[in-house]
């Protein structure tokens, strides 16, 4: 069997396999190309007919693996997420006095994680509370900020929680 009776036959479930597992479609993608290009290089190997879907699924389950243990990648993945949440405030008129407003509990951990850039763990040792804790305060902070951007600056939240429209700002306007 060669790779393009493969692709055709598995390629839609393989890639959706990874698109579940990795939930990013650009990610996706980069994953399904590698892995077909290595299904491709290796296609000719594969002698019996009924052992290829698990032999192409299993080269996919590799790459994702692979993916997920490079080191830049991995290492910070759960900050970088949360960093990229708080990409969507930045810029916008109102953020920096939005945080300082902030109640102390819920604006230190904000500072400490989106401001001077550390990780959530560390910032649960240094105020000596759970990382559960911090996600919570963190989310939490979130949705205050959220309800002051929707009062003051006047955007609204689209059907995924995040912020849309242009500000209509009492204060900045």
């Amino acid at each position: 069997m060669n790779s393009e009776e493969i692709y055709r036959e598995h390629g839609q479930e393989i890639y959706f396999f990874i698109l579940k597992k990795v939930k990013d479609k650009d990610i996706a993608n980069d994953i399904f190309q590698s892995s077909f290009l290595k299904i491709h290089k290796s296609a000719h190997q594969v002698k019996e007919k009924q052992k290829v879907r698990s032999w192409a699924f299993q080269i996919s389950r590799n790459e994702i693996a692979n993916y997920f243990n490079k080191e830049p990648i991995h290492e910070n993945l759960e900050n970088r997420i949360e960093e990229d949440i708080w990409h969507e405030f930045e810029g916008i008129c109102c953020f920096d006095r939005f945080i300082d407003e902030l109640p102390k509990m819920y604006r230190e951990v904000i500072e400490l994680t989106v401001i001077t850039g550390k990780k959530q763990d560390d910032v649960a040792k240094h105020l000596d509370i759970s990382l559960a804790n911090v996600k919570g305060r963190i989310r939490r902070a979130k949705s205050l900020m959220r309800e002051r951007f929707q009062e003051c600056c006047k955007f609204e939240t689209n059907h995924k929680g995040k912020l849309v429209g242009t500000p209509n700002c009492v204060i900045c306007h």
